[in-house]
């Protein structure tokens, strides 16, 4: 499978799910948190909301590398899919940050009732295991 038919595969696979795992730390701190996202695969980039006084928050905010899965819970280990994530974060502001929260509050209606801040997880690589395409089947994208 080309990088390209691995993407639109790994894409697709995003868009059904909505919670994801984020880990980010310092050599002094880890921490992993469960986030609501949303996916945009023009950009190729996850958007969540969290308020930056959260633990995970101050951790991004000294080290914007950040690190994740995003996966069901199957009962069969033949229908295991998930992916696994690495990239940057940043806090949106603008433009960016008016596209991003439309597009949360309209797959999260709940969230227009809160102001928490939009990040931008900017992905730099997506590897996804896929079972139903063979046993251990990995798809793979990084960011040219």
């Amino acid at each position: 499978m080309s990088e390209s038919e691995s993407l639109t595969t790994i894409s697709r696979y995003l868009k059904k799910q909505h919670v994801l795992s984020l880990c980010c730390g310092t050599a002094q701190d880890l921490w992993c948190a469960n986030c609501f996202y949303v996916f945009d695969d023009t950009q190729k980039v996850f958007w969540i909301m969290t308020e930056t006084e959260t633990r995970h928050g101050a951790l991004m905010q000294m080290q914007p590398q950040v690190a994740g899965t995003v996966n069901g819970q199957p009962k069969s280990v033949l229908l295991i899919k998930g992916v696994q994530y690495r990239g940057r974060i940043v806090a949106l502001s603008g433009e960016a940050q008016a596209q991003a929260r439309a597009a949360y509050c309209q797959r999260f209606p709940i969230a227009r009732a809160v102001s928490a801040p939009l990040w931008e997880i900017r992905l730099d690589e997506l590897k996804m295991t896929d079972n139903a395409l063979g046993f251990g089947k990995k798809l793979l994208w990084q960011r040219a």
